[in-house]
This record gives C-alpha cells, sequence and structure tokens, in this order.
C-alpha cells in the first residue's frame, strides 16, 4: 500500500495572436502619499517577437519572466496593493469571510493522509485553532493519540510558514520519514524521528521534493530521491532533471549517502535526465523495485532487483515493463506483483505476474475491463482492493486471495471512495467515502464479517450532513456531440429562473479526475440559494484513458469546448444566466478557464484564473515545464509548438474584445507555475479588454501552488474570490461606492 500512496502524491504532480498595442507606459507606478489609495500600475510594452517553424509570435511581456528584476517586483507588488483595496471596499467581503470561518472552523478536527503499520495508525491533523496539520500517532484505533511532529517547530522565512509534505513510517513503524517545506514551495527537507520517544535525529536531507521514501527491512535505512544541487549560472530548467535515489543509514551524514539509481547510475536501468527515480522496497524485504517514472506521463517503467544488489556496480535490474505496457500504477503481495495498465482497456484492467520470475508476456489478468474505471489498487493480507467509479460514484471491490471471483462491497453512502491504507500483514483495509454534500468518513473494512466500521478518526462537525443541499450529475452535449459530465450542487427547492449567481469550475489535464468532495467552507455559498457546478471535460480521467487522450495535445481543444458546454447547458436549464456565472480553473485548469474566456467572452459575468498555466508556448522555459512537455507537447517540433499555441490563453488575448471581469492569482513561491505565467496573463488582459469590467492580480507572497498552504490563507482566498464574484454579478450587499467600483 506505501507504494500506492506515494504514487497518489507523485502523479498528482500538476499537480496549462492578438493585435499588440504600441504604447509605452512609465513604470514602476507614481509614488502614493499615505492617505492616498494606490492606483493599479500598468505595464509597459516591450515586443519580443519568436519565429516558430516560420509563424510570427509576437511577446509584450517577455521581460515579465525575470520575476527578480525590480521594475518586474515592483509591479506585482503594485498590482497586489492595488487588488487587495478593491477587495477592501466590497461591502460583503467581511461577513462572507466570518462565515467561511465559521463553517471552517467548525469540524472539530481535519484528519488528513492515514497511514498504519500493524498496530500503529499514522496521521495528519489540523485543530481548528492550527493553521496547517501536525503529524500524530497512535498505537491501535482506540490508543491515546500524541503529536510525533509540528512543522511550525522549525524556523521559516519571516512571513511564511511550514508543512508537511509527505511522511514514511518503517516497516515497524518505529521511525518515520517527514518532509517538511517552508511557504508553499514544496522543497522539502526529510526530517526523521524516532516514533516511541519522539527523538529527532540530527541528520536531514534537502531538495528532496519528489521525496520517493521506502524503508529498507532492516528499518533504519531508507531509499529517497534527491534533486540535484544547481551550480552558479545553471539554467533552472534544469532543476527538475537528473534527480537520483540516495540510500541513507540513521544516524549518519546524508553528505554521504551513495547514489543507487539515477542518471548513468546502472547500466541496466534506462534513464533519461527527464525521469524520476523511485526505489520501492516490498514488505518482505527480499525485493526493491524501480519506478521510473517519465515527468507527468501517467505511464511508467518498472524493474525489479534484489534489494541487497541495489547500488552495487553490478545490481541485476531486471526490466519488468515499459511506457509501452501502458502500466499507471501496482503493489505487491508476497512475490505476486499486481499492475494496473489500459493497455486495449480503457477503462484500465489489473495483470499479475511474478516478482521472482516477471514475464509481461504471460502475464495474467486478474481483474478484467468492465464498464467502471478502474482508479487504484491495494493488498492486504485477504487479498487486492480495488478503487473504481462509474463516473458518477465511487464502487469498492476486492478480489480474495483464498480464491472466488470478484467482489463488490456494499459502501454506507454514495460517493467516492478512496483506499486509504492497508498493509499485506493484517487482513482489511481503510476506506475513506465521501461526496458533494456529505462530510468525509474513514472507514475500517473487515474481511471476515463483510462490514465497514466507521473509525471514527475524522469527526463530523455540525454541517457534515447538510439536509438542504442537493446534487445533480447530469450529461452534456458538447459542441462535437460528445455527452460530457457536469456535476452541479444547489440548495433544496431553488427556483429555476435563471437568477441564481453560479459558479462554473474545471479541469481536464493529466487524467486526473475532479471527484466529488465535501467542504464546509461552500455552504457559506451554497446556503444563499448559489449553484456550485463542476465540468469534468476530457483531458481528465472520470471516463478512463480515452477520456484523458480526448483532451490532450491535438485534441486539447476538446477540454475547454466541453467547459463551455457546460456553460451553455446551465444558461439554458435556467440554472442562471451570462450576468451571474463565473468561470473558474486551477493550475492546468488555467488553460480551461483562459481558453473559455478568449473563445466565448460572452458566456461569462467573470473568472477566476488560480495559479492557472497561460503561456503555454513559454512554460517549458520554467523548471517545472519540461517535466510537463509528455502531456501539453513542446515547442521544439512543429505539431507541438502548434498544439501549445491554441492552448495559449495569453496569446489569444485580443484589443477591444469585451472580456468578463477576472481576478488572476498567483502565489510566490509556486514550484509548478511561475508568478509570470498569472502575472502575463492578467498584464494583458488588462491592456486589451474593452469592457471597462476590472482584471485584478491578487498575489500571495506567503503562499505557492496551494499545496501547503495555511487554512487562514485558504479562507481569505476564498473570501476574496467570492466577494470579487458576487461585485460583479451585481448582488446586493457587495457592491462598492459607484467611486470605487471602477479603475
Amino acid at each position: 500500500m506505501k507504494m500506492y500512496r506515494m504514487l497518489q502524491r507523485l502523479n498528482g504532480r500538476a499537480l496549462v495572436p492578438g493585435v499588440l498595442c504600441a504604447v509605452c507606459f512609465a513604470f514602476p507606478a507614481p509614488a502614493q502619499t499615505a492617505a492616498a489609495p494606490p492606483t493599479q500600475p500598468v505595464a509597459p510594452i516591450h515586443p519580443v517577437t519568436d519565429d516558430y517553424y516560420g509563424v510570427k509570435v509576437t511577446d509584450p511581456y517577455r521581460y515579465m519572466e525575470s520575476l527578480k528584476d525590480p521594475e518586474v517586483d515592483a509591479w506585482f507588488k503594485g498590482q497586489d496593493a492595488y487588488t487587495r483595496a478593491q477587495l477592501a471596499k466590497i461591502p460583503g467581503h467581511d461577513a462572507l469571510l466570518a462565515r467561511i470561518k465559521e463553517l471552517d472552523q467548525s469540524i472539530p478536527a481535519r484528519v488528513t493522509d492515514v497511514n498504519f503499520i500493524p498496530g500503529r495508525y499514522f496521521y495528519e491533523k489540523m485543530l481548528p485553532s492550527e493553521i496547517v496539520p501536525r503529524l500524530y500517532v497512535r498505537d491501535g484505533l482506540n490508543g491515546q493519540e500524541r503529536v510525533l511532529l509540528d512543522p511550525a517547530k522549525y524556523p521559516a522565512p519571516a512571513g511564511s510558514h511550514n508543512a508537511i509534505n509527505y511522511y514514511v513510517p518503517s516497516w515497524d513503524g518505529k521511525m518515520v520519514a517527514v518532509g517538511v517545506s517552508p511557504g508553499g514551495s514544496e522543497d522539502a527537507v526529510i526530517h526523521i524521528v524516532e516514533v516511541d520517544t519522539g527523538k529527532e535525529f540530527a541528520e536531514t536531507m534537502d531538495r528532496a521534493r519528489f521525496g520517493g521514501v521506502s524503508w529498507r527491512g532492516d528499518n533504519h535505512s531508507f531509499f529517497y530521491n534527491r534533486m540535484q544541487k544547481l551550480a552558479p549560472g545553471q539554467p533552472e530548467t534544469d532543476q527538475e532533471q537528473k534527480s537520483q535515489i540516495y540510500l541513507h543509514v540513521v544516524g549518519t551524514n546524508p553528505d554521504q549517502d551513495p547514489a543507487v539509481l539515477g542518471v548513468g547510475i546502472s547500466p541496466k536501468v534506462e534513464i533519461s535526465p527527464l525521469d524520476i527515480p523511485i526505489v520501492f522496497t516490498t514488505v518482505a524485504g527480499r525485493w526493491a523495485i524501480g519506478y521510473i517514472i517519465h515527468g507527468v506521463l501517467n505511464e511508467v517503467t518498472v524493474y525489479r532487483a534484489p534489494v541487497d544488489a541495489v547500488g552495487k556496480p553490478d545490481a541485476p535490474w531486471e526490466k519488468i515493463c515499459d511506457v509501452a505496457d501502458d502500466v499507471t500504477s501496482l503493489t505487491t503481495l508476497g512475490d505476486d506483483l499486481y499492475l494496473l495498465t489500459h493497455k486495449d482497456a480503457p477503462h484500465f484492467k489489473v495483470l499479475r505476474t511474478s516478482l521472482a520470475h516477471p514475464d509481461m508476456q504471460h502475464a495474467e489478468t486478474v481483474v478484467p475491463e468492465s464498464g467502471n474505471v478502474i482508479k487504484g489498487l491495494a493488498t492486504a493480507q485477504d487479498g487486492l482492493y480495488l478503487q473504481e467509479t462509474d463516473g458518477i460514484n465511487g464502487v469498492l471491490k476486492y478480489l480474495p486471495v483464498k480464491g472466488g471471483g470478484i467482489e463488490t462491497i456494499p459502501l454506507p453512502f454514495g460517493g467516492i471512495v478512496n483506499l486509504t491504507a492497508s498493509d499485506e500483514r493484517v487482513p482489511g483495509a481503510l476506506v475513506e467515502l465521501t461526496s458533494w454534500a456529505k462530510a468525509p468518513r474513514i472507514y475500517a473494512f473487515d474481511p471476515a464479517t463483510g462490514k465497514m466500521e466507521d473509525t471514527k478518526l475524522q469527526p463530523l462537525g455540525p454541517y457534515g450532513d447538510p439536509p438542504d443541499v442537493v446534487s445533480e450529475e447530469v450529461m452534456v452535449k458538447s459542441w462535437d456531440g460528445t455527452m460530457v459530465p457536469l456535476s452541479i450542487a444547489h440548495k433544496r427547492g431553488m427556483k429555476m429562473d435563471g437568477s441564481a449567481p453560479t459558479l462554473l469550475s474545471g479541469y481536464g489535464s493529466y487524467g486526473i479526475s475532479m471527484d466529488p468532495a465535501f467542504d464546509p467552507t461552500r455552504l457559506a455559498w451554497l446556503e444563499k440559494g448559489w449553484v456550485l457546478a463542476m465540468a469534468h471535460p476530457r483531458g481528465g480521467g472520470e471516463l478512463g484513458e480515452d477520456w484523458h487522450k480526448g483532451g490532450q495535445k491535438l485534441t486539447k481543444p476538446n477540454t475547454w469546448r466541453d467547459f463551455i458546454a457546460c456553460a451553455e447547458y446551465l444558461i439554458a436549464n435556467h440554472y442562471t444566466s451570462a450576468g451571474k456565472l463565473a468561470g473558474s480553473g486551477t493550475s492546468a485548469g488555467g488553460i480551461t478557464i483562459g481558453r473559455a474566456i478568449t473563445e466565448r467572452p460572452d458566456l461569462f459575468a467573470a473568472a477566476l484564473d488560480r495559479v492557472g498555466m497561460s503561456n503555454a508556448v513559454r512554460s517549458e522555459e520554467t523548471p517545472n515545464g519540461p517535466p510537463n512537455t509528455p502531456e501539453f507537447g513542446t515547442v521544439k517540433t512543429l505539431y507541438g509548438f502548434e498544439d501549445l499555441y491554441a492552448m495559449d490563453a495569453y496569446l489569444h488575448v485580443q484589443n477591444g474584445v469585451h472580456y468578463p471581469a477576472v481576478m488572476v492569482t498567483t502565489g510566490w513561491n509556486d514550484p509548478r507555475v511561475a508568478s509570470w505565467e498569472p502575472g502575463k496573463m492578467a498584464a494583458r488582459l488588462e491592456a486589451a479588454t474593452g469592457s471597462g469590467k476590472p482584471i485584478l492580480l491578487r498575489v500571495d507572497y506567503a503562499g505557492g501552488h496551494g499545496f501547503g498552504s495555511t487554512k487562514t490563507q485558504a479562507e481569505e482566498q476564498l473570501a476574496d474570490e467570492w466577494s470579487f464574484l458576487l461585485w460583479q454579478f451585481g448582488e446586493k450587499g457587495f457592491q462598492p461606492g459607484a467611486d470605487a467600483a471602477g479603475k
């Protein structure tokens, strides 16, 4: 199960030509007196023209890519100051924030990332008074819990904070390695804690963003992935390349840790500079599995070798499968290796082969493809557990080792299933179940009784089962006739007269599914009779691998056109109207919302572009750009450039178009989407829009891509975004005075 949990983290690495104005403006903005309100600084235009295969592309704000330039820094700070001043004028903002906080703090505790080894449970937990989770441990489900690690105890940059990125217990549960990073940077440093005493060992390992920790059978040493240390003058695009696996023995100097897998280390293992190697060990401690991740490509290459041979020059690594085998995840039970693949099975199937004598050509299909999409798998002493979805609700299935067919496990309520934790040394599994209208519960499945019991690890608050919230799952016809899933949540008995403020969100990349999830803060919106909707466009994984491929590279336009079709459905069916509809996209969802508003600006009153991939043609120039080329393409080929240009929202902004009001957000420490992408998008929209509606840039200088953000940061951003939308919808109570309504 440890392997599957780590793969979930790594596979989540996300984790998206107009006529140019020739006028250049003074920069930076004029100095403000202490009493004067900030004005929105105007970015000067310094066009740079590139020639891509005979196509000339002009970039008016290329200079913004130098974020350390004092003038660029001043522009960002001026934009943020102006944005926050505008938001402060919205009269309903503070009351909305107070309600969001009240709902957020109504949960007695938020419990996440539960793991266990026989007899001992680990989990992250955040109390209402805390802003980030701490790591806890307890002996047995009913044992007394205690704090094992508080990330706040480590020094952090001024005005910032620390957060736990990942943790991995040793096989006996007596040690735990914890990755901690500051300010949403995800730049993790590994700390080692002795569980019984709480003692922390002196050594730490930095540059451990990818983690990949796996303990050996001695419970005193582990493998881990470490990024290279850039030399002075080395390009930032090298940062995520040539990472290596090291072996660390607890209590020794990590600077002397030997590299055991990586580029050029083992002649029997093919690794490119863009690959991320991970080494997993099996429970019995006999085998090491070399798991090679190719950037953000879901399909992996897998090797195996005896654990004790790893690191030796002649380590007998044997390849089990390659990218062409379409394997996306795996787990083990004894010497059996189970592989999840979409080879000739878009909804996925499960193969089994032997670790001692792997043979993919003769691997047994133990779980054939069905109408459901298999999303994950895990093993326990009693068998193989399968996490599936029918496109709307989750399904939990089970293949017992004692023989017999695949069984479907009844669930306490309809929702999405997440395999939380299991261990092949004990029977059963921990399962999280949640839905749009039900708070998450963590259940323990007992195969002896066939029952699911609530572990009570996750306590429920007073809003855990809101009776007035209903959710609908509908299918929407897209531009080419394809039926697209759309989830809609609203208050029971709402009037279908087109008057409800509505926020439509969408993602659509990497084969990632935007599954139903409960958050009590959403009640601050829903309880007013307003609507929240989630589009599931092609590019995501909701309907299998074909759905993913249907919104990738050449077919990427399907992603935003599916999103547009969902917006049209909400209007046509009188949930809302164009004057009350906003769209939202986050990260790679920046492609979705960015191209939706540049292709159909008339559909939306406002939009939220959150840490969005906006300048796809230039994204390859960022540290996280090269690993993302498998998903989006590369400008190093003609077809790759054409695909990236089509999905580049920044380059499709046109002068004089009546764009909706847009709030663009970025975290200054973002390691995934560099702040210059949202910055350039905001600058271009500000200069181009003919609607007179505000374009705002919100910068979180203590944040990153969202991972590791504090509860306070999340609450404040949500209040800012929703207040902005309600202002643009013309909602009563959210309208500043006429003198403050414009720029």
